[in-house]
């Protein structure tokens, strides 16, 4: 059991416990004397001895005066530390039963009360307010106790006027100012605190001299009389008084022992629900962590189960997608000169507007295409990705928490798919170069191209332009569809060099076999006997006929004959080099359709992966709750298992201390005194000197 001792500075706390313990065990005096809380409490040496807080040293216990005494105290503690006095029991019965007094600074002198009640009031079982009976009862002490009694449960309090032996110097007012003490304190305890009813309040207030009490008590104990020196008129009722203090005093602490037997049963009660819903508890979490991990585990295994099937199916669509655009493509490369053909815009040779209208011609066909391979693949690659995309959210969909499963079309949005075929064309045809001059179709050059094919012709056409150049200047020479515009022949390179007439008379006779291969050389030979038979003639019909046919040519070579001839020479240009990039473009648009398909499943993916977190989470919760719960199991155990051996020992004591003696029990009279039994304590305390046990009573 815990008492704690509080009051004003200088009301007399220290001397009142010195009384009770009937030695000067504390710093007592006039003035402010204890500085910091000091706890006596019994020990089985017989040499006092004390400790500081934080500390096993034992010191001294005439150093009690530099720790503790307001006047000398060390400067290392403060008022808040506490110094453990251990006092042998053997000198004091009251310390033989684990009962603990703790002596307290002044609730005046400090403003630190609320961790005052933290650190050493909250586990105490009984409080005693010693007040100053020279004063009235202070708002001090009030608020103190008011927050002790917010922090408790209608604590056990008792209150010491002490210093009452100044009464006997005005005789005349000492029951006016004993009842206007009384009221206050009954007031304070019943009205304010609310901790006793009104019958119970006076038997909780006593008007003491702890003083007097002290040294009569050191004066018997030295085998002088208890009445010895100048002691104030009414000593024997204040000393009654003091006596009665203790009795009620002792009395509420063995009330307190009892109701502890009774509240031990209901530990148990507690306790043993408490282990029984842990135990349940536990189960359930420990199921619960089972399921969490089963579907954890599922979680994983089928989470790379799809991984590899969607990898594949990611895989087919593209392929499948890439092919679809190839073939699409090739077709629209073939239906180029519709597309071109459908240009319209104004045309005219002269450079400037040249390159407006090519530049149009690039822009018109490459958004033509897009359009017809939109047509063509768009709308059956959309179906295909929006399916593929609707089999993973279904498939992974029992992999996500229900929270997730009713938002997934917000996390995973389904939107229309739009491939971008991006052709390019103003790059890929950048160096396409127009050949509109006009070219007559039976002209030497065209006849060369014709027979000779295009790589001998112009080898022979170079080796002429050789042979000639000395003794004419050079021609311009027309190009072809597929070659610059008109220009004059450079000096022959290092190939031309190596053609030799044999070279050409080679390829003339290729040409002419190939003729005769055809029967053309039947008409050379019947063109021969005609001019021989018909003569300068025919020579002049066919040279009209020539000149007729070359004006019909030139007058025909119109602006819009221009204009198909470039759009003829355009298709033919750009066929060629759309085919080059057929299958980049395809594989660009297979790409497209596997980054969005990765896209959605990543994003699948991560929700699953946050399943998995939260899984996890949950996992680590179940087991520390889990931890938590055989923790307070075997708490539960081992208070219940206390609860029932206090309870042994609370049946011992009550059976052997406060059951009635039995009749054939008697103690014969030592000397002639007053003895009393106390209800708490295994001792009897007589009020002569003599400071024997029940045991050694009966021994005796």
């Amino acid at each position: 059991m815990k008492v704690a001792f509080f009051g004003r500075t200088s009301s007399g706390k220290s001397t009142v416990i010195n009384a009770m313990m009937k030695d000067r065990v504390l710093p007592s005096g006039i003035g402010h004397t204890t500085n910091c809380f000091l706890s006596v409490e019994g020990t089985d040496d017989d040499k006092a001895y004390l400790k500081t807080e934080g500390s096993e040293e034992e010191q001294s216990i005439k150093t009690i005066n530099q720790l503790a005494h307001a006047l000398h105290m060390d400067e290392s503690l403060d008022t808040g530390c506490l110094v453990h006095v251990f006092w042998p029991k053997t000198k004091c019965a009251l310390l033989r039963d684990d009962l603990v007094l703790v002596d307290s600074p002044g609730t005046d002198v400090t403003s630190e009360l609320d961790s005052w009640i933290d650190k050493f009031c909250l586990d105490a079982d009984v409080f005693v307010l010693v007040a100053n009976s020279e004063s009235t009862l202070m708002n001090t002490e009030k608020h103190f106790f008011h927050k002790v009694n917010e922090r408790l449960s209608k604590p056990n309090i008792f209150i010491l006027n002490n210093r009452w032996d100044a009464s006997a110097n005005e005789p005349e007012y000492t029951q006016d100012v004993r009842k206007q003490h009384t009221d206050r304190c009954v007031n304070f305890l019943v009205g304010e605190l609310k901790v006793v009813d009104r019958e119970q309040a006076p038997d909780r207030i006593f008007f003491v001299s702890a003083k007097e009490v002290l040294n009569s008590r050191m004066q018997r104990a030295q085998g002088m009389p208890e009445t010895g020196g100048a002691l104030a008129e009414g000593f024997q009722d204040r000393l009654k008084e003091f006596q009665s203090f203790e009795r009620r005093f002792e009395e509420c602490i063995s009330q307190s022992a009892v109701k502890t037997k009774f509240f031990t049963e209901k530990v148990k009660n507690i306790m043993d629900a408490i282990n029984i819903e842990a135990a349940e508890k536990r189960v359930a979490a420990l199921e619960d962590r089972e399921y969490q991990m089963d579907r954890l585990e599922f979680v994983k295994n089928q989470l790379n189960l799809l991984i590899n099937d969607i990898k594949q199916k990611i895989k087919a669509i593209s392929e499948d997608v890439e092919a679809k655009v190839s073939v699409a493509m090739e077709e629209e490369i073939c239906r180029l000169h519709v597309i071109v053909d459908e240009f319209h815009t104004d045309f005219h040779p002269s450079p400037h507007v040249l390159k407006i209208y090519k530049s149009e011609l690039l822009a018109h066909v490459e958004e033509g295409m897009g359009k017809n391979l939109a047509f063509r693949c768009s709308n059956a690659v959309n179906m295909s990705v929006q399916s593929s995309q609707k089999y993973m959210i279904e498939t992974m969909l029992p992999l996500l928490p229900s929270t997730v499963q009713s938002q997934i079309h917000m996390l995973v949005p389904s939107r229309k798919f739009d491939l971008s075929y991006d052709l390019n064309c103003a790059t890929i045809c950048s160096d396409f170069q127009e050949n509109i001059e006009f070219q007559f179709s039976l002209g030497w050059t065209a006849l060369v191209h014709r027979y000779l094919g295009s790589v001998n012709a112009q080898k022979a056409l170079k080796l002429v332009d050789q042979n000639f150049q000395p003794s004419r200047p050079a021609l311009p020479l027309a190009r072809t569809p597929f070659s610059g515009p008109s220009s004059t022949v450079a000096q022959p390179n290092n190939e031309t060099a190596r053609m030799t007439k044999e070279d050409l008379m080679l390829a003339m006779a290729t040409s002419v076999a190939s003729l005769t291969s055809r029967t053309s050389m039947s008409a050379v030979v019947v063109g021969g006997v005609v001019c021989k038979t018909v003569g300068w003639r025919l020579i002049v019909l066919s040279a009209s006929l020539y000149g007729l046919l070359y004006l019909y040519e030139r007058l025909t070579w119109t602006t819009k004959a221009k204009e198909r001839t470039l759009k003829r020479q355009f298709v033919d240009y750009a066929t060629e080099k759309l085919q080059l990039i057929v299958s980049f473009t395809s594989a660009n648009c297979s790409h497209q359709v596997q980054q969005e398909m990765a896209t959605t499943f990543a994003r699948l993916c991560q929700q699953v992966d946050q399943t998995q977190k939260e899984l996890e989470a949950e996992i680590r919760q179940l087991t520390a709750k889990i931890d938590q719960l055989e923790t307070v199991q075997s708490q539960s155990k081992s208070l219940r298992h206390k609860a029932t051996e206090l309870e042994t020992q609370l049946e011992a004591f009550t059976n052997q201390y406060l059951q009635p003696a039995k009749p054939h029990l008697f103690v014969p009279p030592v000397r002639r005194s007053t003895v009393w039994l106390s209800p708490s304590h295994s001792f009897l305390s007589p009020v002569p000197p003599h400071n024997t046990s029940v045991q050694e009573r009966l021994k005796d």
